[in-house]
């Protein structure tokens, strides 16, 4: 599944707009970036309220396929610009991190 078909089939909301036909294999949850920084698995859709600059550092180092903001936390500026920079997804959603990764989890099969 690609980023994109994520955002169509969960209805998320485009924050930074980076590599949207990247491939998204699985999904992970984390709010302690040294902890997501050495398991996120690479290819994964991250869930975090964490909307900060060192959340961009995390999600490129992990080589995450994207971060989604969850329970609309939101996206600082100077991370947003950084996002840019790097052309890493930044999407956001109203649900919680564990309903979320039960779509995530069906649309992965």
């Amino acid at each position: 599944m690609t980023v994109q078909t994520l955002i169509e089939q969960l209805n998320l909301k485009t924050l930074v707009e980076g590599e949207l036909d990247r491939e998204v294999t699985d999904c992970y949850i984390g709010d302690l970036l040294s902890w997501v920084m050495g398991r996120a698995p690479g290819d994964s859709a991250w869930l975090t309220v964490m909307g900060n600059i060192n959340s961009i550092a995390v999600a490129t180092l992990a080589d995450v396929s994207c971060i989604i903001l969850v329970e609309n936390a939101a996206l600082d500026s100077e991370a947003k610009a950084k996002a840019e920079m790097h052309d890493v997804t930044i999407l956001q959603s109203e649900e919680n991190s564990y309903h979320l990764a039960v779509k995530i989890r069906d649309l992965l099969g």
